[in-house]
């Protein structure tokens, strides 16, 4: 006589993954790497190098050219390589932000109750702003190509792209719900350090002032500080989370 011995594994719950026992759980490994963080700074210097070049190659607000559409087309010629730049670094700025909004968003999602809207709110935020970036940048080829043959070009078209590129790309309006939802985390939850909650606090609040006023194009600069700092935050200062992730992890591994 022989003996069959059938044996079955059934998962308690359905909606856990069969996995490798010695894996660390997802929830432990998230949140630890450090390097999104700093795509924040690095998009908000881009940012600022861009309209830096930008101004440097925009007749529209020199005294001696403002008005006359033919002088600022002129000069607009003259700076094509200034104007090549501030394209390249402001959509790289663009990029950068995504990422710099993704890793908020899993930062806090990490610390945050699971029905939170704090991680979409803060995403938004980054990615209306990268969206707004992009477009600041969208008649670049146009124009850089069409100043170098004048006769085939309207000359108003100079114009509107010299004020095209001194305001669109300025306006960081909605990453100031960036810092807001941070700083709600910070506060309300506890999710993360209540330092960078408070500089998300008044920076990002100050972004949003700015924007929803008449003057929405200064919001570039509380929205870039913002993202300077809480980027710095996170990839220097968030000890308390990067400890408690990896003592998750050596509790996963014993």
């Amino acid at each position: 006589m022989s003996t069959t011995e059938l044996s079955s594994r059934t998962l308690v719950r359905d909606d856990v993954a069969d996995r490798n026992p010695a894996e660390p759980p997802a929830t432990t490994r998230g949140g630890r790497g450090r390097l999104w963080a700093l795509t924040g700074p690095l998009a908000a210097v881009a940012a600022s190098a861009g309209s830096v070049v930008a101004d440097l190659g925009n007749p529209v607000y020199d005294p001696k050219t403002s008005g006359d559409a033919d002088r600022i087309l002129a000069t607009l010629a003259q700076h094509g390589g200034a104007l090549t730049v501030f394209h390249v670094v402001t959509s790289a700025a663009a990029l950068l932000l995504l990422v710099y909004g993704a890793g908020v968003a899993r930062r806090l999602r990490f610390a945050l109750p699971a029905d939170s809207m704090l991680p979409t709110v803060a995403v938004a935020g980054t990615t209306v702003t990268s969206a707004v970036l992009l477009l600041g940048t969208g008649l670049d080829t146009e124009v850089i190509e069409g100043v170098t043959r004048p006769e085939t070009f309207v000359h108003e078209t100079a114009a509107l792209y010299g004020h095209w590129i001194g305001t669109i790309p300025y306006l960081w309006t909605a990453v100031g719900l960036t810092g807001l939802a941070i700083a709600w985390a910070a506060w309300r939850h506890r999710a993360v350090p209540r330092w960078i909650g408070l500089a998300a606090l008044v920076l990002g609040g100050l972004t949003a002032v700015a924007g929803i006023s008449p003057l929405e194009y200064i919001a570039s600069l509380p929205g870039q500080l913002m993202v300077i700092v809480t980027g710095l935050g996170f990839a220097l200062g968030d000890r308390a989370h990067r400890r408690g992730a990896d003592h998750g992890n050596g509790s996963a591994r014993a």
